[in-house]
């Protein structure tokens, strides 16, 4: 007999835990062997687990129970209304259960209409009416209840396969199992670890994929690891695939790729996965990219290439959009964004973190603390998302660690953490790091170490990286793409776990030596190493920034110790330069030195040095200074700059003898007197001799001072006061800049060679400036006098030659 009410083990479960995805009801022999076992093999093939009674029963009987418990275990009912369905007192049985399972567990039941007009089931009428003609005789007790599971069924939304596509039963029967795989689709609340945070960015990204608009489209998702794009490309997946011919998600291809066939094998899995097919077998390369275009490019298709990180991957398992049919999307998660762009997918979505909220509950989730949570509990869990920054990964691995700990355990691994990271965490974050060339990682440890939250553009910081031949330029791009670091407002940022991934790689796993670091910046560092034997050897480090604030006692010590710098590559340095810099003070690896303040002596060192990587030096407000080094062990030097020092008389000789100078800054040294000529520095882009009022003393220095080399693109003389004469320009192509503001005894300049060298030049980014002032200014037969501190900018078309 049915069931009057659910089993007992029904009953008893306080959540869905569904064994069949779906449940068949229907008249064996009306479809079994036509539209009820097309329905099944097409379930079956996307995966959804059915259940599908195959016995046929005597007129009469009542259905088992394991028949019933088959129906309280299934998510979904499929209810198939044919001709003879309610001649079965044991389909009417089936369907009085699935009724209650639907008002009681929340089954879904879904009506098919095969060959019956809805209006025959739900008033039975013709060949319903005759089987209850029958029913009132032999089962009239049952007759009530059957009409009422008749009745609720048919006023359900459901198929009639005879008005679909044109009565062609496949794709009625497509549509059908597409329909129950989206209703199969993951049911998630709003505190599932998958979902936090997920959901709103997760119908951003869908409205961009713009399914349903036709067309084929790829979409990039790319941010820093452990930001869950894999979680994001996921809830995606889950929610739109039913909507495509054929899906496949392709998992970990970064590590998937580089094992044997690692390429064919996942050519292999898309068209296994799109086309529902056993493992295809892809011998080449080449063979698999052609498989895939041959069979793939007139289906809709959904593909997800999760953790790409070179572009071959891309060539390779999802070639151009033309080798998928209409209709299709390509999903790609990446941690760098030239991937992306060297592909030209259609969009690239950039993720963003949790916010505050989000991230306590995604960490509360790991770590929970019960119904009332203690202050203690909160004001940690609170440093604890602070720490992580809303990094999903971090707050994952942190709850999972703390979820069993006590709170003074929880503060002493908080205190652990800012000394030594994670190793999950570290892991996770060091992948991109690791896919950095040697000079780009370089280039990333400098920037995290030395240079966040300064302006990405500031003049010292991209000589200090130029000089070590990182070329920032390209170098921060690439970051940038890797999602290593961000601009904002200007500046360089990062996330805070991949600062202190950077500072972990530097400290080489040695958090409390700070002179086995390769880098030094923090100033309580820096007196640790001085409060050492001086002696110790120190070749790790290979940069170190540094303020002296304290005695001169602490500066002597400091010049000793980096002495013992061996493989020293920049040094910066402000008011620790008290006393001549010790004889053997000689990195030969140093590329870049940069001095500011607090010079008691005349000179920074005395005699010769060799240094044959140094390329620039800075040396600023160093008021007893009074001559620079000699040169001649300095022979790469393309940089130099001298500034506030007012008792600088002269600039070695042998500075003449440099050949590879760009760029030269002399400001504010009004005593110099000495500069010797600089025709032997045929690169030199940039001139700036400012404030130096007794330089031009001399007529023959004025005279080798202005052989200016073609390659000139800037010339700044201001407040030369001594400054009587300028010299030919006429072959100076490249001057963009010219300023001699300031000079009272400047006499004319021909107005015409000045502007037509600019203006018939190649002007940097096609801008030219002239600041001059009370000079004469010949051009033409005219006399123009030119405004007190007034300055002429012309902006030129971009195609002026």
């Amino acid at each position: 007999m049915a069931s009057s009410s659910l089993s007992p083990s029904a009953m008893a479960y306080s959540s869905q835990l569904w064994k069949y995805h779906v449940f068949l009801s229907f008249r064996g022999e009306d479809t079994r062997k036509t539209f009820v076992d097309h329905l099944y093999t097409a379930l079956v093939q996307q995966g959804i687990y059915t259940y599908k009674d195959d016995e046929t029963f005597p007129r009469g009987e009542s259905i088992a129970p394991s028949l019933e418990k088959a129906i309280e275990e299934s998510q979904i009912a499929v209810i198939i209304f044919s001709k003879n369905y309610a001649d079965s007192s044991w389909c009417l049985d089936e369907l009085v259960h699935i009724m209650k399972c639907k008002d009681m567990r929340d089954q879904i039941v879904m009506p098919i209409f095969y060959d019956v007009d809805p209006s025959e089931v739900r008033k039975q009428k013709r060949k319903y009416g005759e089987a209850f003609a029958i029913h009132e005789l032999d089962n009239k007790t049952k007759v009530e209840s059957w009409r009422k599971a008749l009745l609720d069924a048919s006023n359900l939304s459901g198929w009639e396969p005879q008005h679909i596509a044109n009565g062609h039963e496949s794709k009625c029967i497509k549509e059908i199992v597409d329909i129950i795989s989206h209703r199969l689709r993951p049911i998630t609340s709003s505190v599932d670890d998958n979902l936090i945070g997920v959901e709103s960015r997760m119908q951003d990204l869908i409205s961009k994929l713009q399914i349903g608009f036709g067309g084929k489209r790829m979409i990039g998702i790319w941010g820093v690891g452990g930001g869950d794009k894999t979680t994001l490309a996921s809830s995606i997946y889950d929610e739109v695939s039913s909507r495509f011919d054929g899906c496949c998600f392709l998992k970990n291809i970064r590590e998937e790729s580089i094992k044997k066939n690692g390429l064919e094998n996942m050519q292999a899995e898309i068209l296994s996965g799109v086309l529902k097919q056993k493992l295809v077998q892809v011998g080449r390369v080449e063979e698999g990219r052609r498989m895939i275009k041959d069979r793939l490019h007139h289906r809709k298709v959904l593909i997800v290439l999760d953790d790409v990180d070179n572009l071959e991957q891309l060539e390779q398992l999802v070639g151009s959009h033309d080798w998928f049919g209409e209709g299709s999307r390509i999903i790609i998660t990446t941690r760098d964004e030239h991937v992306l762009s060297g592909h030209r997918v259609d969009v690239i979505h950039n993720i963003t973190l949790l916010n505050n909220d989000e991230a306590m509950k995604l960490f509360c989730k790991h770590a929970p603390q019960g119904q009332n949570p203690t202050e203690d509990y909160e004001l940690l869990s609170k440093d604890v998302v602070s720490y992580a920054c809303g990094l999903p990964l971090a707050l994952r691995i942190l709850g999972r660690f703390l979820c069993d700990k006590d709170m003074n355990e929880w503060r002493s691994a908080l205190a652990r953490l800012k000394e030594i990271p994670d190793a999950n965490i570290l892991e996770k974050l060091k992948i991109s790091f690791d896919g950095l060339t040697p000079v780009e990682r370089e280039l990333f440890l400098d920037i995290a170490c030395f240079f966040r939250g300064h302006d990405y553009k500031d003049e010292k910081m991209m000589m200090i990286l130029d000089a070590c031949g990182f070329h920032p330029v390209i170098g921060i791009k690439v970051l940038i793409q890797k999602a290593l670091i961000t601009i904002s407002n200007k500046r360089f940022s990062m996330h805070d776990l991949v600062q202190e991934m950077a500072h972990y790689i530097v400290r080489g796993g040695h958090p409390n030596n700070p002179e086995k670091h390769s880098r030094v910046w923090k100033r309580e560092d820096v007196l640790n190493i001085c409060a050492m034997d001086a002696m110790e050897n120190l070749d790790k480090i290979e940069a170190i920034n540094y303020w002296c604030l304290r005695s001169t006692r602490e500066s002597q010590v400091f010049l000793q110790v980096i002495a013992n710098m061996k493989k020293l590559r920049w040094i910066d340095v402000s008011f620790g330069l008290t006393s001549t810099l010790p004889e053997n003070f000689s990195p030969r690896e140093l590329c870049c030195l940069i001095f500011s303040g607090g010079l008691k002596e005349t000179q920074i060192w005395e005699g010769y040095k060799y240094l044959p990587n140094l390329r620039t030096i800075n040396l600023d407000l160093m008021p007893n200074l009074t001559k620079t080094p000699n040169f001649d062990g300095l022979r790469n030097i393309e940089r130099f700059m001298i500034r506030g020092c007012g008792k600088l008389i002269e600039i070695h000789p042998s500075f003449g003898h440099l050949e590879k100078l760009v760029y030269v800054v002399i400001d504010g040294c009004f005593n110099l007197q000495m500069l010797p000529p600089i025709t032997r520095s045929k690169k030199l882009e940039t001139l700036e001799l400012s404030k130096c009022s007794k330089l031009f003393n001399s007529s023959r220095i004025q005279q080798k001072l202005l052989e200016l080399p073609s390659s000139i693109a800037v010339v700044i003389a201001d407040d030369c006061n001594s400054l009587e004469r300028f010299g030919d320009i006429s072959n100076c192509k490249w001057l963009w800049k010219f300023s001699l503001w300031g000079n009272n005894k400047l006499g004319p300049l021909d107005g015409d060679i000045l502007l037509n060298t600019m203006l018939q030049g190649n002007a940097k980014d096609y801008f030219m400036s002239i600041n001059l002032s009370n000079i004469d200014i010949w051009m033409e037969t005219s006399v123009v006098w030119i405004d007190w501190v007034k300055t002429y900018n012309m902006q030129l078309p971009q195609n002026w030659v």
